[in-house]
Formats: C-alpha cells, sequence, structure tokens
C-alpha cells in the first residue's frame, strides 16, 4: 500500500472515482437534480434511465421466461414470453419512478412513494452514520449510482435507485455535513490518499478461508441448478443417476487424481479471481470530514464513514496470514450498520501497510504490548486439550479405542494451540488511546480511543481466582460493542481501568 499522507490530488486524476460530469443548476425540481438555491426545499425524482438499469437487472429472469416459452411452445412462444414480461417490467418500473420523490430538509430527509399506498419516510439528518454510493456495470454505462443511507438501528435505511453522478456525490456531501445547506455550496475540496491496494496482493487471497472456499460454492450452486432445471424438464431419473454414478465410480485411478489436482489448483486460482472482483483498485482517502473506502471492478462501491464517529480500528489475521505477514483492517464506527462489510478498511495487506493506515485512519498504534502473566498460559493450554481429552474418556468408556486414539492425536496437537493462544495476548495504552488483543485461529486486536469507551467488565471463574486472572471487558459504543483483555493479572485489570478512567472506579478502590 501506497500511504500519502500529506499530499492531495484533484479527483480527477484518480481511476478509482467516480466520475463526476459538469452540469448546470437548475431552478425547478429536475430527475437527480441538485436544489435551487435561495429556495424552499423541493421534491426530487429519481433519473429517468432508473426504468433502463431495473430492465437491466431483470434480464436474467426475461431470458428464464423466454427459455421457458422455447421449451413449451417453440420460439414464438418465447418471443411472447420475454415481449410480456419487459413490458410488464418496463410498466412497473415506470410507475415506480413516477411515484417516488425525496426531498432534503435542513434536519432530515423524506422519502416518498405512492404507487399503491402512499408512504413517507423520515430520516433525521443526525441520526445518519454513513452514505454509500454503488455503482453496478449497468449503473456505471449510464453514469448512474445507488445512493444507500445508513441511519443506524434507530434511524432505519433509505435508498435512491438510480440518481446521477453528480446527485449522489452531493447527497453524500450534504447527508453528512453539519453546517447548513446553504453553507455547503463551495467546490469539493482535494481528497488526501490515505492508502491504496496494490495488485500484487491480490495473491493474499488464498490465505482467507473464504475466498478459498469459492469454487466449492461455485461448483454447488452450478450443480443444484443444473439438477433443478433437468428434474423440471423430466431430464433426470432415477436410472440415469444410477448410470451416472457407475461412470463416475468407474473412472481410471489416474483420471481422478488429475480431476483432483485440477481442483486443487482451482481453488487458489478462482479466489485470486474473485477477490480481485470484489477488492480491485481499493482505494481509502479523506474528503469533507468523512474516510471514504472506494473499491471494485464490475461493481463499484463507495462506503463513507464519517470520521467523528470512527472510535476505533481493528485488525485481524488468522495463523496463515500471520506466517505471510498479512492483515485485515476495519474501522469500529459508532451505530453503523453492517460493520463487517461497511467498516472495511482493507481486505489484506502488508503489517506495515496496515499499521501505517490505522495510524492516518485514528492516530499513533498503543506499543508494544503488555503480555499476560504465565498462569493465563496455562489456563489457554488446559482450554485448548480438554475437549478432545473429555471426547477420548467417553470414547474409551464406550468401547471405542481407535476415537481414543484420535483423540489423544488431537489433545497432542492442541498443546500448541493453547501456546500460541497465550502468545497472542496483550493490552497497552498510551493515553489516548488503548488496545486489547487475543485468539489464535482468529486473532483480533482492537484499538479504541479512551473516550469511546463507556464502560468496563472485570469477570472471574472459579479457575481464574485460583490463579489470580480476570477477563477485562473493554464497553465500547462502536464495532461488536465490547472487547476483552483475556486472562490478565487481577491487580493488572483494575489498574488498567482505572488509569484510563479513574473516576469511576475511585469509588471501588481501597488505596
Amino acid at each position: 500500500m501506497n500511504v500519502q499522507e500529506g499530499q492531495s490530488s484533484p479527483p480527477s486524476d484518480d481511476p478509482g472515482e467516480l466520475p463526476v460530469p459538469d452540469v448546470e443548476a437548475e431552478t425547478t425540481p429536475s430527475p437527480g437534480g441538485a436544489e435551487p438555491k435561495d429556495t424552499e426545499p423541493v421534491a426530487l425524482r429519481l433519473h429517468p434511465l432508473t426504468f433502463v438499469v431495473g430492465a437491466a437487472r431483470e434480464l436474467i429472469a426475461l431470458l428464464a421466461a423466454g427459455a421457458a416459452g422455447l421449451a413449451v411452445g417453440g420460439l414464438s412462444t418465447a418471443f411472447y414470453f420475454t415481449l410480456v414480461g419487459l413490458g410488464i417490467g418496463f410498466l412497473f418500473h415506470m410507475a415506480t419512478w413516477a411515484t417516488f420523490t425525496y426531498t432534503v430538509q435542513e434536519d432530515r430527509i423524506e422519502l416518498r412513494r405512492a404507487l399503491i399506498a402512499r408512504s413517507v419516510k423520515t430520516i433525521p439528518r443526525d441520526r445518519i452514520r454513513g452514505v454509500d454510493i454503488n455503482a453496478t456495470l449497468a449503473h456505471r454505462l449510464l453514469r448512474l449510482a445507488i445512493v444507500h443511507i445508513d441511519a443506524g438501528a434507530d434511524g432505519g435505511e433509505g435508498e435512491l435507485n438510480a440518481v446521477s453522478l453528480q446527485e449522489a456525490e452531493r447527497l453524500r456531501k450534504v447527508l453528512l455535513a453539519r453546517a447548513p445547506v446553504a453553507e455547503r455550496d463551495e467546490p469539493d475540496p482535494q481528497r488526501r490518499v490515505l492508502g491504496r491496494m496494490r495488485s500484487r496482493w491480490y495473491v493474499y487471497a488464498p490465505l482467507s478461508g473464504a475466498y478459498l472456499l469459492t469454487p466449492f460454492a461455485l461448483a454447488g450452486s452450478l450443480l443444484g441448478t443444473l439438477y433443478n432445471l433437468s428434474d423440471d424438464f423430466g431430464l433426470v431419473t432415477q436410472e440415469r443417476l444410477e448410470n451416472l454414478g457407475h461412470e463416475v465410480v468407474g473412472l481410471p485411478t489416474l483420471i481422478v487424481i488429475i480431476l483432483a489436482i485440477l481442483f486443487l489448483i482451482a481453488m487458489p486460482v478462482m479466489s485470486v479471481i474473485v477477490f480481485t472482483l470484489f477488492n480491485w483498485d481499493f482505494t481509502v482517502y479523506e474528503r469533507d470530514g468523512s474516510v471514504v473506502a472506494e473499491r471494485g471492478l464490475m461493481a463499484r462501491r463507495s462506503v463513507s464513514l464519517e470520521r467523528r464517529r470512527i472510535r476505533g480500528v481493528e485488525l485481524a489475521d488468522n495463523p496463515f496470514e500471520r506466517l505471510a505477514g498479512v492483515v485485515r483492517l476495519g474501522a469500529l464506527v459508532t451505530g453503523l450498520g453492517d460493520a463487517a462489510h461497511r467498516g472495511r478498511l482493507l481486505p489484506a495487506a502488508p503489517r506495515t501497510a496496515v499499521e501505517s493506515l490505522g495510524r492516518g485512519v485514528l492516530g499513533p498504534l498503543p506499543a508494544p504490548l503488555t503480555m499476560h502473566p504465565r498462569g493465563a498460559r496455562s489456563r489457554r493450554i488446559t482450554r485448548a486439550v480438554a475437549p478432545p481429552i473429555g471426547v477420548g474418556v467417553l470414547a474409551v468408556v464406550a468401547g471405542q479405542p481407535w476415537v481414543a486414539y484420535g483423540c489423544a492425536v488431537a489433545a497432542l496437537l492442541a498443546v500448541p494451540l493453547g501456546i500460541d493462544r497465550y502468545r497472542q495476548l496483550g493490552h497497552a495504552s498510551d493515553g489516548e488511546r488503548l488496545t486489547v488483543r487475543s485468539g489464535s485461529l482468529r486473532r483480533r486486536q482492537a484499538v479504541v480511543e479512551h473516550g469511546a469507551v463507556v464502560g468496563w467488565r472485570i469477570r472471574q471463574t472459579l479457575f481464574q481466582r485460583r490463579l489470580g486472572l480476570a477477563t477485562l471487558i473493554v464497553a465500547v459504543g462502536a464495532g461488536d460493542g465490547g472487547y476483552p483483555a483475556v486472562d490478565m493479572a487481577e491487580e493488572d485489570a483494575a489498574a488498567f481501568a482505572a488509569e484510563i478512567t479513574p473516576d469511576w472506579l475511585d469509588p471501588f478502590t481501597l488505596r
């Protein structure tokens, strides 16, 4: 990742940014146009080409209808099926466009629908957590975009599909700003790039299990679709399935080995392809008081996060990513919906690049981490080996020696896992931010501003009390809501909390 702090570049110089066409301001309601100045807010409509985008989105359904007509009555029937489906879809989208309006007020945005029943959805401006701008391939060809408004659990959501690119950028700026509308007509300031994903980092995709299993998901979907279509047309019978099974079982061993090798090779290759499609030209930049993350090849997505609502960051990895020095970065945002996807700042990158981006978004990350006492190591090892040992004991009682042998091997392999879990434990504070880390198969390190802490919880089990340990949970009004510092020394847990929020713990502390 190239981290370019303190540098600015015009928006037009970045290929990853959605282009903004120049149009003249209008003084009357116009499709996807800007609000007139010095007048009352007017009701605006979506772009007139909305029905074209809808037709493109439903093209697959129309092709399915045509295929059904071809199977039932030939080419002419297929043509009429497709024509009728296209006509119904066209009328529906035209009616939706004609009966939907939106109005941006000083304190809210109103979405009005009157297709069958009249409805008005009001989203308060001060509840809006983020504004996403998405553009599928059809939207990009027509220079349109989808604006998704996220106001958290209490404010609801809203979507405008579709508006012009200029209107999408205007809405993003207006809805995320806090000054009056009349003060926000100045040109967009230059953006500052915080980080950008390099193309050679796409090869890290196989290290994540989600992308590595892509071939299985694609093969399952394809086989399921083919089976359903064949079953609908009467092509699947019990006899044919049995014959197919015998043919597969009867394949030569060499062919089976070759197919297995090809499938194993396809797994990392397909994961890289899918990873590239979703994260192409992943760029993080700062503009208008927001941190914006743009990504995607076929469908471009732009997620805006208010900087004042970003209360921390989270670094996550697994053992394979740790061996390669790769980390994933996410933002902890107050009241953000679908934080796992919308808060993503970098899907996979070298640790140095991730930490540099984290400093650009939040500030210096506390380091080094304080290790936890040795009592935590014995507890981590015990918790790792206890499950296989328990199952092995039950297997011996049930007279299953081979299961018991397998559990014994699993218990031995769990010892290094427990040791690694202990090594990953740690906490630190630099006076402005705190960090806690835990986990092995999925290691997570949360970095949180002191001002984002809303409470503490100290938890002790019977075994922890015997070892003088405690788990300190940092309650935060962002992200998952709480982040644990597992198996700290009992006195360190109270001291750590008292150092960050002394006034809260003074009434309960003995001097």
